[in-house]
C-alpha cells in the first residue's frame, strides 16, 4: 500500500478503516480485523495499526473486548459518517471551493459533473 505524505500513516489507516465502514464492508457489532492482520495487508508495523485502532477507539468508532478482537461500535457508522463530514467540511470544503473559484466553474457545472459521476459510478 502506498501513503501519502499529507497525514500520518496511522491516521491514514484509521481513514481507510472508516471507508470500510461506510460502505457496510465492516457491519456495526461486527468484529474487525486484528491488528496484525492489517499490518500484513498494508505492509506496516503493527504498532502503527494499533495506533489506528487507539484513535478509532478514543472517536467511539471501534471497541475492544477483551481476548476477542475488535468490533465496529453500535453507533460506528453514525459516529464515523460524523467524522467524515466534519473534517471534509474544515479541511477539503475549503480547498475545494477555492479550485472551483480559481477554475472560474460555477456550482450547476459542478452539480452536472457531480451527477455524471453518480451515474457511471452505478
Amino acid at each position: 500500500m502506498e501513503f501519502q505524505k499529507k497525514d500520518a500513516i496511522y491516521i491514514q489507516i484509521a481513514d481507510l478503516m472508516c471507508e470500510r465502514i461506510l460502505r457496510r464492508d465492516w457491519p456495526e457489532n461486527n468484529r474487525i480485523p486484528s491488528v496484525r492482520e492489517l499490518a500484513v495487508n498494508f505492509e506496516v508495523n503493527p504498532n502503527t495499526v494499533m495506533r489506528a485502532y487507539a484513535y478509532l477507539q478514543d472517536q467511539g468508532i471501534i471497541y475492544n473486548k477483551r481476548g476477542i478482537g475488535y468490533f465496529v461500535a453500535e453507533e460506528g457508522l453514525q459516529t464515523t459518517r460524523k467524522l467524515f463530514r466534519s473534517n471534509f467540511v474544515r479541511i477539503d470544503l475549503p480547498h475545494f471551493c477555492k479550485t472551483l473559484t480559481l477554475l472560474d466553474m460555477d456550482f450547476n457545472e459542478f452539480h452536472s459533473l457531480y451527477k455524471e459521476y453518480q451515474e457511471k459510478k452505478q
